[in-house]
């Protein structure tokens, strides 16, 4: 579960590190957010590249998604699912991913979400 002010990690090459979230997006009074969710961020930490151009700066605000979290996920043939840490996908406000590739597995539920584009951008599926 991820709730505001909680420390993220970023598993594209976008160029950010670690994010802050600041908001969870998707209703009145919505606290926590669960895989799949959007959730809006602030970029605390880049990586630093002399040649490449970091396409995100610190300070700004995007949009995220959840891909892991470190809370269990129960699916409906009896297992769980449970990941190292809590992190994110760097979106645009057009819910298109920042990035061009994904690293690490990311969980089978976004394949049939409308974050197809995610999903078929990572390594492969939880």
């Amino acid at each position: 579960m991820i709730q505001t002010e909680t420390l993220l990690r970023v598993t594209d090459n976008s160029g950010a590190k670690k994010v802050k979230c600041i908001k969870v997006l998707g209703g009145f009074r919505r606290k926590l957010a669960n895989l799949g969710d959007l959730i809006v961020v602030s970029i605390r930490r880049v990586k630093q590249h002399k040649k490449k151009k970091i396409k995100v700066k610190e300070g700004e605000v995007v949009h995220a998604l959840v891909v892991r979290t470190k809370a269990k996920l129960a699916r409906q043939n009896s297992t769980q699912l449970q990941c190292q840490e809590n992190s994110v996908v760097l979106m645009t406000n057009k819910n298109k991913p920042f990035a061009t590739r994904v690293l690490g597995p990311v969980p089978r539920a976004l394949r049939h979400s409308k974050f197809m584009k995610v999903a078929s951008l990572s390594a492969g599926f939880i």
